[in-house]
């Protein structure tokens, strides 16, 4: 009788690329840091200011589970943070009835046309969660334009820059047929219109079946629009947030060029797995450091805390030329996996 032969496997070839490297100060706020009484923070757009202060606006939750934005500045992005010591900016259903639930998980994009920042977020009415739009240029007074995609749609975040004169909204609507994601084009900021697909869940056992949506906004690169994503896995023990990569056309942004296979940043430390929600990571905002290189990823951890990674944009894009694939690539091979699995 002879002995079944033994694949041994390489530690090696099970170790994976670290893309983000966690901040050791991680989380960087807390409840612990706020002026007033809540619940807990997390999912934080970020900007930098004029005069280099990091600025994350922050969703906020009291404690009947409605949720705010409130704004902490830094000097360096870390530490340091300066709280303001009321909301900055609060639900106003009086005027605004579809933010009657609360506002949600801020995107911030400073448009050099405007000199302005826009602020998209989630307002949470009672037909459900839908998209609201705000300008602002200090974070103190806000002009609302209201909700600007009706329920069910959220992780948003607009382009800098108009694409062919029009400006362009990612977002994520909600059907009985998947959340994918999608772009929209609008001449005012106002009304939308020429609605793209751009990013569909994948199927089956994938990280990214089923759901995703926009993480921060997106990255403009020499070669593309570097996007981050999350993908949420079901699992018998709860949801799973994950972030993926992908990579689309500069001037057809609903062109996916390039799409990472894996996820690249998951639920690993404490304070990610354990919190009001396990195991998410949630980024809603980035920063750029001079060098036009170093991302600042500002990342909501388990709904309890806000914390900070860092990443190469270069091998970030690296990375995806490694492990990226053309989306009608894929596409054709499931197609063909589909028509195989048929014919069984």
């Amino acid at each position: 009788m002879t002995a079944p032969d033994t694949t041994l496997i390489s530690l090696e070839s099970t170790h994976y690329p670290s893309l983000l490297t966690r901040h050791p100060g991680n989380p960087i706020l807390t409840r612990k840091d706020w002026p007033y009484s809540m619940n807990s923070v997390f999912n934080a757009g970020a900007t930098l200011l004029p005069d280099g202060t990091t600025l994350l606006l922050c969703r906020v939750e009291d404690r009947r589970g409605l949720s705010h934005l409130c704004a902490a500045r830094s000097r360096n992005g870390v530490d340091g943070w300066q709280i303001d010591r009321e909301p900055t900016l609060m639900p106003n259903p009086r005027e605004y009835p579809e933010e009657i639930w609360g506002i949600e998980d801020p995107r911030i994009t400073f448009v050099p046309e405007l000199q302005q920042y826009v602020v998209t977020y989630t307002s949470y009415s009672r037909g459900g969660p839908g998209v609201s739009l705000a300008l602002t240029k200090d974070f103190r007074s806000f002009e609302r334009y209201g909700v600007i995609m009706p329920p069910d749609d959220k992780d948003t975040a607009l382009l800098p820059r108009r694409i062919n004169g029009y400006w362009a909204l990612i977002h994520r609507p909600m059907t009985a047929l998947g959340a994918h994601m999608w772009i929209s084009y609008s001449p005012d900021l106002r009304y939308w219109g020429r609605h793209r697909l751009m990013l569909e869940a994948r199927k089956g056992a994938w990280w990214d079946a089923n759901k995703i949506g926009l993480s921060p906004p997106p990255i403009e690169t020499a070669r593309g629009w570097l996007v981050f994503y999350h993908g949420v896995r079901h699992t018998p023990s709860g949801c799973l947030y994950r972030l993926g990569l992908a990579l689309f056309d500069l001037e057809h942004p609903e062109k996916c060029l390039l799409r990472g296979d894996s996820w690249i940043f998951g639920p690993e430390a404490d304070y990610e797995r354990h919190g009001d929600v396990d195991d998410v990571v949630f980024p809603c905002g980035y920063t750029m450091d001079p060098d036009g290189d170093t991302l600042n990823l500002y990342y909501g951890a388990a709904d309890c805390a806000i914390a900070l990674a860092r990443a190469s944009v270069r091998s970030l894009l690296d990375w995806l030329d490694a492990n990226g694939s053309c989306e009608r690539r894929q596409r054709a091979e499931d197609l063909k996996s589909a028509v195989s699995d048929a014919l069984v």
